[in-house]
């Protein structure tokens, strides 16, 4: 075996089976990503003699005596980026950057021919960050980036801060980095929904070579915990041990193999033999509310914070404002209808993993694909009662997240066998494992009643919510009590009634998901109230403009009004009247045959969760007079590494290329609570602010000391303090500073309260073949109330992601379940994300205001971009057709079976 690799040769004879992935990753080029191990995402993409090849499906031995090139390897010797790289930096045609090595290689193997056809062209690459929009932008050569100016960054498109190490191929993610002695872990997991375990014998898989042990519920603690990571952890039920005597779901972990190699431990956990005592199942959470059906958790209520163990009630919500009955008697329209959505998979390429190690001073240290060290860090501590000090949990560059690396999956498995083998170990999962072992979004079912007057005065709104939270109530509460929140908040009506429940059931459990419930429970409230308005003879839009709350209205729910909640700013008027502005346009006409609709839908939602969510942030002069900035928040492609930047340039009056970050690691600052919730910049950012305006009052107190004058007559500059005399150097205050015994540095924090709201509005111009049941959007609008936008090119890099992601969970993707409550579409070709040919481009807007509690006037949009969507969607697909949508993915056999259901009794199509 002979093969050069980026001008180097290598001589190593593969393993048998090997792929060239791992071949290339081993050898240290880890700009070579694994997503989704079967040739179905491009992350892996090489050059083999100039042609692009996926890796993980080319066989290693294939290489011998041919030149194969890596990101690593694309730019000169010289260091001069390839021409393609640049144009990626450019145009920022990333967000977390775990895809862009494979979009890089592919691009630069187009030709004329196929730079034509970007759709054929990219078919074997998914990105599920950005939306494509700025990845075609990077391949026509569009630059969207800004330069940096002193003291003038908020506002402004600047480049993140890891984009040259993205585009090379050199940035780090969880596992790009090379750990002596490392040993790997697999898991086997258990065949049946619900059983308990009556023996396991593990002595055939400790004989296999190379497997060093094997642990099962005997060795792990007694105590149970929550997967959710919260600030406050008595949000979530304690339903959880590292390893159970009882499994609940088709895929749960039933014990753990540690050997020298991935081969040995999977071949150890195929020698387990484990005997189980098979128990009922229940996989419909309707069924699991009924008397006499199996019991999910049998635990104590109090203890493990269960609402009705019993009842397999992990959490309930039921609340009344006014008279829902007298809110109906005096209406002269009533919609009453149910909705279903359906599990959705995070599928962040980069999939869950940490490895774990002691390091010198005998602390256990866990790199990890995290949302939340810090959290992790804590949940660790009380498990395996250690002291904080005796933990350090750090993020490398994060593969995406969007709630999904809110928990804590991997990491008690891992630091269970660090801790008994003081050995360093790896648990990487699978894309299999990702679908089977990880979580999915919640499915709801959502039975809503809404009444109104024929003025158009909505006069009463009911909710019936039941969410699956599958076999582990990890953030079952508190999405199903979210999703009843800020989606009925919205509107005013003087009878309001809500009855939610979150169920267990023996399925794969559900977790935090973007829009934390909302996008559930929305798709409902924004069709019927649609339909509402269309009865009433309305236009819809219209209707739902009379009907929503004001900037000074109480944001009122059956479950109470939260203290700590506020409109902070208001932009909801202008978001509508965007909307009204798309809709009055003239647009594409309808291919011959099919049927044209349009459609709007509204979202409310909170900046942060209630009860606080902390961050700190510590800003600190360096001696070459450049700056230090220390922050807990983990960079998953949200940008708040960018923002953060900015945010300390322009307090310190500097650039941002003169602010070093350092983040995402426990030994950095004191606390962060994570990166979720829409945080990243209101929360951590507001911590940043506060500790970059600390550091700037603190410099020019010292250096207006120093020169004797008046600390009003000195001023920061990009480098210097600026006084009547001239000027001082910063590098010279720091060396002032440094004899007199003095450190400048300042601590920011900010405790998450109060907190403020965003709003968001989506319209579509879609056209609908009725002898197919495609849907074909024509035109997407999205209308975005962010207060003061920070990075407006980032920002609407997050709204297009988010939209784009929503575009699958509406018309494309579903987490599926064979009868034993199985997951049936483990992988990326059965389960079917969008494409670059899927996504339409959004016009983005956003709207004039400025937040009166957020940093600089900043509101949270990450998350609440994908809130509308689905609705309007279905509400354009409802103006085509006539027919209402109850239920998605609209796949295109779904709607073509209920046109054709409809089609000889229903109205017109296109009707009201």
């Amino acid at each position: 075996m002979k093969v050069d690799v980026n001008g180097r040769t290598f001589e190593e004879e593969p393993r048998p089976g090997q792929c060239l992935r791992t071949y290339l990753r081993e050898r240290g080029w880890f700009g070579v990503k694994k997503g989704c191990d079967q040739g179905d995402c491009g992350a892996c993409t090489v050059h083999v003699d100039s042609e692009p090849v996926h890796s993980c499906l080319y066989p290693a031995f294939r290489a011998d005596g041919h030149r194969v090139t890596t990101v690593e390897g694309l730019a000169a010797p010289d260091g001069e980026l390839h021409p393609v790289q640049q144009k990626f930096l450019d145009a920022q045609g990333f967000q977390c950057g775990f895809c862009t090595a494979g979009f890089l290689m592919t691009t630069a193997a187009l030709d004329e021919d196929k730079l034509a056809d970007l759709p054929r062209a990219f078919k074997g690459n998914l990105c599920r960050c950005t939306g494509y929009r700025a990845i075609e932008d990077a391949v026509r050569g569009v630059k969207n980036v800004e330069a940096p100016a002193p003291g003038e960054s908020v506002g402004r498109s600047l480049p993140a801060p890891a984009g040259p190490q993205v585009v090379t191929g050199t940035a780090r993610y969880t596992f790009d980095i090379d750990v002596p002695g490392l040993l790997h872990m697999k898991l086997l997991r258990s065949p049946h929904a619900h059983a308990r375990i009556l023996a396991i014998d593990t002595s055939a898989a400790l004989r296999v070579p190379g497997v060093q042990a094997v642990f099962t519920h005997h060795d792990a603690p007694e105590r149970h915990f929550s997967t959710a990571r919260h600030e406050h952890p008595e949000e979530d039920p304690d339903d959880t041990r590292v390893l159970d005597d009882t499994v609940r779901y088709v895929g749960q972990r039933v014990a753990a193999v540690v050997a020298d190699s991935e081969a040995a431990a999977e071949e150890g956990c195929r020698r387990i033999e484990v005997t189980y005592e098979e128990l009922p199942a229940v996989l419909d959470p309707e069924e699991a509310m009924r008397p006499g059906a199996p019991v999910v958790h049998d635990k104590d209520a109090g203890t493990a914070r269960i609402s009705r163990p019993q009842d397999n009630v992990v959490g309930e919500a039921h609340g009344e404002i006014g008279d829902i009955a007298a809110g109906f008697a005096e209406a002269d329209v009533v919609y009453e209808e149910t909705f279903r959505t359906q599990r959705v998979q995070h599928a962040s390429l980069e999939t869950h993993g940490a490895v774990a190690w002691i390091d010198e001073d005998g602390r256990l240290t866990v790199r990890t694909s995290s949302q939340t060290p810090f959290l992790t860090r804590r949940a660790l501590c009380t498990l395996y009662d250690l002291s904080e000090e005796q933990v350090r949990v750090m993020a490398g560059r994060v593969g995406g997240g969007f709630g999904g690396k809110q928990e804590m999956l991997v990491e008690d498995i891992v630091a269970l066998a660090v801790l008994r083998l003081r050995r360093p170990v790896k648990l990487e999962y699978t894309r299999a494992e990702q679908f089977y072992g990880a979580t999915t979004r919640h499915p709801f079912t959502i039975r809503v009643k809404a009444g109104a007057r024929r003025d158009g005065t909505l006069t009463a709104l009911q909710l019936r919510v039941v969410a699956n939270t599958g076999a582990y109530g990890n953030h079952g509460p508190a999405v199903m009590f979210h999703s009843v929140g800020e989606s009925m908040a919205v509107y005013r009506a003087a009878h309001k009634q809500v009855d939610a429940y979150s169920v267990y059931t023996h399925t794969v459990p559900a977790g935090a998901f973007r829009g934390y419930g909302l996008g559930q429970v929305l798709f409902a409230v924004e069709s019927a109230l649609d339909e509402l308005a269309r009865q009433l003879g309305l236009d819809p839009l219209e209707f739902k403009a009379r009907n929503i709350i004001g900037a000074d209205e109480p944001m009122l729910t059956p479950g109470g009004h939260e203290e700590d909640l506020h409109i902070a700013s208001y932009g909801l008027d202008q978001c509508l009247s965007i909307v009204r502005r798309a809709q009055a346009q003239p647009g594409e006409p309808a291919p011959e045959g099919w049927l044209l609709g349009e459609g709007a839908a509204l979202a409310m939602i909170a900046t942060g969760p209630p009860g606080g969510h902390i961050a700190d942030a510590k800003a600190t002069l360096l001696p070459d007079g450049t700056f230090d900035l220390a922050v807990g928040t983990a960079e998953f492609g949200n940008g708040t590494t960018t923002v953060h930047q900015q945010i300390a340039a322009g307090e310190l009056a500097t650039t941002v290329d003169r602010i070093t970050i350092r983040q995402s690691d426990t030994d950095v600052v004191r606390h962060d609570t994570g990166a979720f919730a829409s945080t990243g910049t209101v929360v951590a950012g507001k911590a940043t602010l506060r500790a970059a305006r600390a550091l700037a009052d603190q410099l020019l107190d010292f250096a207006a000391a120093q020169l004797g004058v008046e600390r009003a007559n000195c001023r920061l500059t990009e480098e210097a303090v600026l006084h009547p005399g001239g000027r001082l150097l910063l590098k010279e205050v720091y060396a002032a500073s440094r004899a007199v015994g003095l450190a400048l540095a300042a601590d920011g924090h900010f405790g998450g309260t109060p907190r403020s709201v965003a709003f968001n509005a989506h319209w579509f111009r879609v056209a609908v073949d009725p002898g197919s049941g495609e849907i074909r959007i024509l035109r997407s609008v999205h209308a975005a109330d962010a207060g003061k936008v920070m990075n407006p090119m980032q920002c609407r890099g997050q709204v297009e992601g988010g939209v784009a992601q929503a575009l699958g969970a509406t018309l494309l993707e579903q987490v599926l379940l064979d009868e034993r409550g199985a997951v049936d579409t483990a992988a990326f070709r059965r389960y079917r994300l969008p494409q670059y040919a899927d996504v339409p481009r959004t016009e983005v807007h956003f709207m004039e205001t400025a937040d009166a509690i957020g940093p600089l006037g900043a509101k949270s949009m990450s998350e609440s971009p994908f809130n509308p969507v689905a609705p309007a969607l279905a509400n354009a697909l409802r103006d085509a057709t006539g027919v209402r949508f109850t239920e998605v993915p609209l796949l295109r056999d779904r709607v073509w079976r209920e046109l054709e259901r409809h089609s000889g009794s229903r109205r017109p199509l296109g009707s009201p």
